[in-house]
């Protein structure tokens, strides 16, 4: 199934009342996994890879030409309709080879940006990725990062600097700060819906929440309402994958080991297949809590 565009993917989940998950891929098999769980389930589904945790060496030199084919592949073969999102880019060189390279979505991080710097930057990326019919997610605000890594302040968006955001950038949806949390592994984020409606109520773009993960179940149905169309999530399906490796790999004695089948066969004694399958079981329950489950 061909890439269907941003704008109509939003646009189904606002009709109907439910979000999209993007589940952000560093693999093959984690790619694999996000698209097995959303064809298994029926649901439209974003895939794509993230900038801001990778080499930006490794990304600039060769990094996101291989990225790029990963995913325009995987598209191609996908049963469900499928965007292909470059997450949190860190320069505008990256996003325009991103744009030129088949993604039809980007988001640019402008979390550390002054709010006039931030919508300059925005604005660029905006006329660049809109000349190419790409889709440009914005953000405005910063979301603070969980276990101390590096600035873990938060900065919350203003619902009237939201307004003026959008209008004067043209992005296609907003990135929130309204209390979650990047790279949360244990717990919950202490979310504020009450701001959520606020914004809902100044902004018409659909709504981004990132850190996905440490989202209170019971806040999501009320974040749908007030116009929050896709979620971010990558930590809970890179810790279940590595911990299913080391589960699988404890104990083993290598010199006992029919080592062709346990790496790389895609056999059941696989373990990178094992992690997959774990981290498939991980989407689709995400899939499900977002309502996306039989939309495709």
């Amino acid at each position: 199934m061909p890439l269907i565009t941003f704008k109509e993917m939003m646009e189904d989940a606002g009709r109907k009342g439910y979000a999209v998950g993007y589940f952000e891929s560093w693999n093959l098999n984690s790619l694999e996994a996000v698209l097995e769980a959303a064809e298994e389930t029926n649901s439209p589904v974003i895939i794509g890879f993230g900038c801001s945790v990778v080499s930006q060496e490794w990304l600039d030199r060769r990094g996101l030409d291989y990225l790029a084919v990963l995913g325009r592949a995987a598209a191609r073969k996908s049963l469900v309709p499928v965007c292909y999102i470059l997450n949190e880019i860190q320069t505008l060189e990256q996003m325009e080879r991103g744009v030129r390279l088949g993604f039809n979505v980007v988001m640019m991080d402008t979390s550390g940006l002054e709010f006039k710097k931030n919508i300059s930057v925005t604005r660029r990326a905006v006329r660049t990725a809109h000349a190419y019919g790409t889709a440009v997610e914005g953000e405005l605000g910063k979301l603070p990062t969980a276990g101390g890594k590096e600035d873990s302040s938060a900065e919350l968006t203003d619902p009237g600097q939201a307004e003026e955001f959008v209008r004067r950038t043209g992005v296609d949806a907003l990135s929130v700060s309204i209390g979650n949390v990047h790279l949360l592994t244990e717990g919950k984020a202490q979310v504020d819906i009450e701001r959520l409606k606020k914004i809902h109520e100044a902004v018409k773009v659909p709504f981004v929440i990132h850190g996905g993960t440490g989202f209170p179940d019971e806040a999501i149905p009320d974040a749908i309402r007030f116009g929050v169309r896709k979620f971010n999530v990558g930590t809970v399906m890179k810790k279940a994958y590595i911990d299913e490796i080391i589960k699988r790999t404890s104990g083993m004695e290598i010199d006992k080991l029919d080592i062709q089948a346990v790496v790389g066969s895609r056999k059941d004694e696989d373990v990178f297949t094992k992690a997959k399958n774990r981290v498939k079981d991980v989407v689709k329950g995400l899939i499900k809590k977002y309502g996306s489950a039989g939309q495709a």
